[in-house]
């Protein structure tokens, strides 16, 4: 399986793609979300896309509403941190527009795990 993970903060990304890798997932990775429309042109093979909410140049949510458009198979898992207002309040909004689950920052690699086996 090969998984997208979307985040402008690198030690997140780190952290989430070697706890992918240890269970052997296959992981690219994206620093915003223009960088992951873009990945997902040239790796049609993605099965999961896990993304950050707040990001420069294109957020989590605007990610989430193309990705639903044009790869609706994609399975989508949306992180936050929260920003002005509290992270459920963003994981609501992307959990209203298609993601398939959320997950409040910080989570642990157990969780994180857990949610793509639920999916």
């Amino acid at each position: 399986m090969k998984i997208l993970v979307i985040d402008d903060d690198a030690a997140v990304r780190k952290f989430i793609s070697m706890t992918l890798q240890r269970k052997k997932y296959s992981v690219i990775e994206a620093d915003n979300g223009m960088s992951g429309l873009q990945l997902l042109q040239e790796h049609r093979d993605v099965s999961v896309m896990i993304t950050d909410l707040i990001m420069p140049e294109k957020e989590g949510i605007e990610t989430i509403i193309e990705v639903r458009q044009q790869y609706p198979a994609i399975k989508i898992i949306a992180i936050s941190g929260g920003g002005k207002v509290s992270p459920e309040n963003y994981l609501v909004i992307a959990d209203a527009l298609g993601a398939n689950t959320t997950l409040k920052k910080p989570f642990s690699g157990q969780e994180l795990i857990q949610a793509i086996e639920n999916l």
